[in-house]
């Protein structure tokens, strides 16, 4: 992110805030508000007792879905959780795994869905998976060559910076129905099958709707950044003329 405005006085360049600068620090307040409401709501239903653990829960799932080729492990961390469509391991944090609560069989069977939408080749995620690499690379070199784009008034450079950010962006539009479809599958099962309880259903609604405006939060943020790039580069090509 390149925080501060930009702009030429005839012998340099000098640094102001503007509205777009503005724009990139509400919606990274925004983003913080959601992870703070991600944690304190997995918190609450963690005290939600449940018949099952995570760990329980995903192999249930998985089992009853024909998935029994899929491994769970037990990773580090809080929240950490995740699914693996190249090694077809589905992993779930230490809050999750043995924990006998709402919460940690919403976020289990969350993952499950994932899982789900890899063995039926549910499509957005088939694209999501395919721009994998190339957003990688992409993220990576997107700022750098922004940068040395305005550091040597290579136009080019600045705008090839923004072309690959902007794939970020893409990666997030893509992300949103893939997470909503996991949620959604985690939620029928959830209320339909006789295995869980409506207060595993009530949990792991609150602690998924949590989740999903974290995925809306980072969309967000990445296409203030956008736009501010955009800003920067206009007003440079601007400068030139």
């Amino acid at each position: 992110m390149y925080p501060f405005g930009y702009g030429y006085g005839g012998y340099g360049y000098g640094f102001r805030l503007d509205a777009g600068y503005i724009w990139v620090l509400i919606a990274m307040g925004l983003s913080l508000l959601a992870s703070a409401w991600v944690n304190a709501t997995f918190r609450k239903y963690s005290q939600v007792p449940s018949t099952m653990d995570g760990y329980q829960a995903a192999r249930y799932v998985l089992d009853h879905a024909g998935l029994q080729n899929i491994r769970i492990q037990e990773v580090r961390g809080n929240l950490t959780d995740n699914y693996n469509p190249v090694t077809k391991v589905l992993s779930l944090s230490q809050s999750t795994y043995n924990s006998y609560s709402a919460a940690a069989v919403g976020v289990a069977c969350h993952e499950c869905g994932h899982a789900i939408q890899d063995a039926r080749n549910y499509l957005p995620n088939r694209i999501r998976a395919a721009l994998v690499p190339v957003v990688n690379i992409g993220s990576n070199a997107a700022i750098p060559l922004f940068l040395l784009g305005l550091l040597f008034d290579i136009t080019g450079l600045i705008w090839a910076g923004i072309i690959l950010f902007s794939l970020t962006l893409l990666f997030g539009l893509v992300t949103l129905p893939v997470e909503f479809n996991a949620s959604s599958r985690a939620l029928k099962i959830l209320k339909t099958d006789p295995k869980f309880t409506q207060s595993d259903y009530n949990g792991a609604r609150k602690v998924l709707i949590a989740a999903a405006s974290t995925y809306l939060a980072s969309v967000f943020l990445s296409l203030t950044q956008l736009l501010r790039y955009i800003g920067i580069a206009s007003r440079n090509d601007n400068r030139r003329r």
